[in-house]
């Protein structure tokens, strides 16, 4: 069940590469870290890009990128996350085009007991008992 926020310093990104970008990621997920995709969650947040800073300084005409991806603990092999972060970071560069010098991409693995969707964790639903927190 990852869910994955990516901040994007244009808060005027139009529709079309928006979807390209949700499109995308989900793509990866599903293909790369074998997500399934019904539970895969993209949140865009588009912000000023004078509000995006790299080394202290605003990013000028680069567009800046953070990718963030939160998975379950142990669902993935290092090879797998290598992919992703390679793959994402491609998939921001051909559709932002010019990116600043540091366009992050981050996997935060989360313990099985303290994630979860719809009231029950990641450890029940693994357990076959996705009653348990309801």
């Amino acid at each position: 069940m990852p869910f994955i926020r990516a901040t994007i310093s244009d808060p005027h990104l139009d529709r079309a590469t928006q979807e390209t970008l949700a499109k995308g990621l989900t793509q990866l997920s599903v293909a790369v870290l074998d997500k399934p995709l019904e539970r895969t969650s993209v949140h865009l947040n588009l912000v000023p890009a004078e509000r995006y800073f790299v080394a202290g300084e605003p990013v000028g005409e680069a567009t800046g990128a953070h990718v963030e991806v939160s998975i379950t603990a142990g669902t993935n092999s290092a090879d797998e996350k290598a992919r992703f972060i390679r793959e994402t970071y491609e998939l921001l560069r051909t559709t932002l085009g010019l990116l600043p010098p540091v366009a992050g991409v981050a996997l935060y693995e989360m313990h099985p007991e303290s994630y979860g969707y719809n009231g029950v964790t990641q450890f029940d639903h693994r357990r076959g008992n996705p009653q348990r927190g309801l």
